[in-house]
């Protein structure tokens, strides 16, 4: 039989099967476990035998209990027993279990080795992925904000304004030696050799971090060019780590360059001033390509901290300006000092540099003060129109504008208007008359249309934003007649069969004539009788010729004169000149050969201007050149010269208002003494006053009206009483001003002549003109009496004070010169319809007709025969007999 199946020996006693069933005795102590087997149940019993106290079933139970309750020696399995012969499965054996006691817990060589090389890994791995993972981030907004540039025709700067922050780009080139210097010596000297970290820095951050300090401290250039241009200025542990990995990949890839440009560009100096070239302007008045080493030197100590290096002061007590003096002095010395030992400057050049560098008084540029904010306004529409860009793209900034402004002229205009003022005008004392009273005048290059003055108002940082250079609404008054003129000499009239006429050509100029339509039929108003055309003086002229109706500024012929031609003839030429069709008066009536229409000053100086140029037309411009960051923009030429009308037209025009310069309502233009020509304008009620003249050389517009700019609608308020007098006329304050700029715009300037003119034209003569005044019309007669009539009187004309003979001396707005034919050499200048609509109200005797309203400085609010109730836009009640309200009175003069 085989031994495995022969029966197991007699049990000792107390054995049999109870004893087979009951568990082996348990070992205390490490290496006791739940699977021994018999050799340690049993050490005299040989390998693979079974042990007398238990078999299978007692095997089975031994690991059982090993697996259901293996516990810390269970697990362990000990150094004896089943347990000891299995390997140890733990990835990291620590604490060490081939150790006892405190042993267990000192590692071994082993694991420090491969840990520290781990660590190393995982940052160079995580260092790599982020460093490929991360890119260049669009720069930010705030960053990129910049303002725009605004410079003089000659080139110097203006004014930088426009932008969210006071900034203006510049390239690498545009920024001296002496600052890169500085800066890389001062800020990070190993700038052009590093790959855009310092380890050591990063390592004084993240103390500095440990300590619950700031995060910042020892970034190089790299990264502070980061933080400023793609970053946000939280300083959090996250945005630092962004900035770490940014500049390593900006450091290995960016030129040196780039970076130093980007830092120096969008740096904060102080002084409200965001990058190199505004921090040069805001402390040195100068671009940044002018600093000096030394001036180099003093920014790169501001930029340190400008709250505690900026000499002007900052925030907080330790900030005082004697302190950030002191400071300022300390780091300028240092970072020249500094320069010598990096090599970036030799011993002999930085002990030129003694002095601390002086400063300019604190930029005001970016304050829109004086004729800046118009100059400014009107640059950037033109420039937004020719760009076809938005006002919110405009205001990003980046913009180099070049404008047509000279510097001197601006500041002539402007002490021309500001001197007349002073002596003009005292609120104080006359503030129901001399308050809200506004200056306008432009200036214009004849020979290319460039803009090269203005006077928009006193300022906008004055609260006055309205450019009163560019008005609309004011009525130009008779400045309007030369083109009335100008197209009767191009087109001709019904008269002389479509021939053009001569300035000889003589119409009827007395006061209160019937103005006859197209078909020679008298002019009717809206009650259906005929219009009489009102002029400032009732002085009975009889025939006179064109070129004496325009020296005198007389309304009659002029009135006339638009029917024969026609009014559309007179809008084209107009608008040949420059001046914009939708400031025209639409209406076909006789105010608007007197000056109904409301062109700008520009526009009326660039529209002389063609006269100037023998007929040559230039559109107004004030830009010549724009650049976005650095690159030129096209499109910014000089506008195209256009032929406008023949130059023996234009010679021939320029020849009559150099007359009323030399013997008419100009007469104070004299004082220029040099070839002048011009046209004085006035209007209803005083509301406005022009001059527009020229020389060969330059043409200007100056106007003058009251108008409350702060209230709605800015309607126009009478001027009668301003200054002190009862009425102001186009030859009296406007054409002061004018020569008093004109004088010191020309200055040194040669004395020019105009062109002699060609004559041209037929003249109309008597017998060719408009019949006088006709007999009573067939129409049904007027409820007023007859002018004949014994109760009437002819209009009243208010005497000017310039009248007054035993006046002590003359203001120099003032007219006291006798005209030769008895009014004041500004007599005529103003007057015009009493009445509007269409003609509708004319006057047929002084007391007559009540719907007179207000008329010109010499008309009378008597006058009027009458006429169809019309609304009460500026006349008042009449007297009794008539209508009753008189319209928009006509302009002249």
């Amino acid at each position: 039989m085989s031994e495995h199946r022969r029966k197991p020996p007699q049990q000792a006693q107390g054995g049999g099967r109870a004893a087979s069933r009951r568990p082996a005795p348990q070992r205390s102590g490490r290496g006791a476990g739940a699977g021994h087997d018999a050799r340690a149940a049993s050490p005299s019993a040989s390998y693979g035998e079974q042990s007398p106290s238990g078999g299978r079933v007692e095997s089975r139970r031994a690991a059982q209990r090993g697996s259901a309750g293996r516990g810390r020696d269970g697990a362990q399995s000990g150094r004896s027993g089943t347990g000891a012969s299995r390997p140890n499965r733990r990835l990291v054996n620590y604490p060490r279990s081939d150790r006892d006691g405190w042993k267990r817990f000192v590692p071994s060589w082993k694991l420090v080795s491969g840990t520290t090389l781990g660590f190393f890994a995982v940052i160079i791995a995580g260092a790599g992925i982020g460093i490929a993972m991360v890119s260049t981030p669009d720069a930010n907004k705030a960053a990129q904000a910049q303002n725009n540039v605004f410079y003089w025709a000659d080139g110097s700067q203006m004014v930088a304004t426009g932008g969210s922050m006071n900034r203006q780009i510049v390239q690498i080139d545009e920024i001296p030696l002496s600052m890169r210097n500085a800066v890389i010596a001062a800020e990070n000297e190993s700038f052009e050799t590093d790959k855009g970290v310092d380890p050591m820095g990063i390592a004084r951050a993240v103390v500095n971090m440990a300590k619950g300090g700031s995060t910042q401290g020892g970034s190089t250039i790299t990264q502070q060019y980061v933080k400023n241009n793609f970053l946000d200025s939280e300083q959090t542990l996250k945005r630092k780590v962004t900035e770490l990995f940014i500049s390593i990949r900006l450091g290995l890839t960016a030129p040196k360059d780039e970076v130093l440009a980007g830092y120096l560009n969008t740096a904060y100096y102080g002084r409200d001033a965001y990058g190199i070239q505004a921090a040069s302007r805001a402390y040195f008045g100068k671009d940044c390509k002018n600093l000096t080493p030394s001036e180099s030197a003093f920014l790169a100590s501001v930029l340190k901290g400008p709250n505690l290096y900026n000499p002007d002061g900052g925030l907080g007590t330790a900030a005082t300006p004697e302190l950030n003096e002191q400071r300022a002095r300390q780091r300028w010395a240092w970072v020249l000092d500094r320069e010598v030992v990096v090599g970036r400057m030799d011993q002999a050049e930085r002990a030129k540099y003694t002095e601390f560098p002086a400063r300019v008084e604190s930029e005001q540029a970016r304050g829109l003060s004086g004729q800046t904010g118009y100059l400014v306004e009107t640059a950037k529409q033109y420039m937004m129109r020719k760009l076809h860009i938005s006002a919110d793209k405009m205001a990003l900034g980046g913009y180099q504008i070049r404008t047509t402004f000279d510097k001197a002229r601006v500041e002539a205009l402007s002490k021309a208007v500001d001197a007349t003022r002073k002596d003009f005008l005292d609120e104080k004392r006359r503030p129901d008359t001399d308050t809200h009273v506004q200056f306008g005048a432009a200036s214009v290059d004849p020979k290319s249309g460039a803009i090269v003055a203005l006077y928009g108002g006193p300022g906008m940082d004055k609260k006055h934003f309205t450019n009163n250079a560019d008005t609309q609404g004011v009525p130009v008054g008779s400045t309007w007649k030369p083109y009335v003129l100008a197209a009767a000499m191009e087109y001709g009239t019904q008269n002389s069969d479509g021939e053009g006429i001569s300035v000889d050509s003589k119409y009827m100029a007395d006061d209160l004539t019937v103005i006859t339509n197209r078909a020679g039929k008298p002019l009717l108003g809206k009650n259906r009788q005929p219009f009489r055309q009102k002029n400032e003086s009732t002085t009975p002229y009889g025939y006179v010729t064109l070129n004496k109706a325009m020296e005198s500024s007389i309304n009659v012929p002029f009135a006339q004169l638009v029917f024969d031609v026609g009014h559309d003839k007179v809008r084209e030429v107009a608008k040949s000149t420059g001046i914009l069709e939708d400031s025209m008066d639409p209406n076909d009536n006789a105010s608007f050969a007197l000056g109904t229409s409301t062109p700008s000053a520009i526009r009326m100086a660039d529209s002389y201007a063609t006269f100037a140029a023998s007929g040559t037309h230039h559109e107004p411009f004030s830009v010549t050149s724009v650049k976005k960051d650095g690159v030129e923009l096209p499109g910014f030429e000089a506008p195209k010269p256009q032929r406008a009308m023949d130059n023996a037209i234009a010679d021939n025009i320029t020849k009559v208002l150099e007359n009323v310069v030399q013997n008419g309502t100009a007469i104070k233009a004299k004082k220029l003494e040099r070839p002048a020509a011009g046209k004085t304008g006035t209007t209803d009620k005083n509301k406005s006053a022009w001059f527009v003249g020229y020389t060969p050389e330059l043409s200007t517009a100056v106007t003058l009206f009251r108008s409350d700019p702060n209230a709605k609608g800015q309607s126009l308020q009478s001027m009668n009483g301003v200054g002190g007098i009862d009425s102001i006329h186009g030859g009296d304050i406007p054409t002061v001003i004018w020569t008093e700029y004109m004088r010191e715009a020309l200055k040194g300037a040669p004395i020019k002549e105009f062109p002699e003119p060609d004559e041209i034209g037929v003249i109309a003569h008597a017998s060719g003109a408009p019949s006088p005044t006709p007999s009573a019309p067939s129409v049904p007669p007027s409820p007023s009496p007859s002018p004949s009539s014994p109760s009437s009187s002819p209009p009243k004309v208010s005497p000017s004070p310039s009248k007054t003979e035993d006046k002590p001396k003359c203001r120099p707005w003032q007219v006291c010169e006798k005209d030769p034919d008895g009014g004041t050499t500004s007599g005529n200048d103003v007057g015009g319809l009493i009445g509007g609509g269409n003609g509708g109200n004319g006057g047929n005797g002084a007391n007559g007709g009540g719907n007179g309203g207000d008329a010109g400085a010499g008309g009378a609010a008597d006058g009027g025969a009458g006429g169809d109730p019309s609304p009460p836009t500026s006349g008042k009640p009449g007297r009794p007999g008539g209508g009753s309200w008189g319209t928009t009175a006509g302009v002249g003069g």
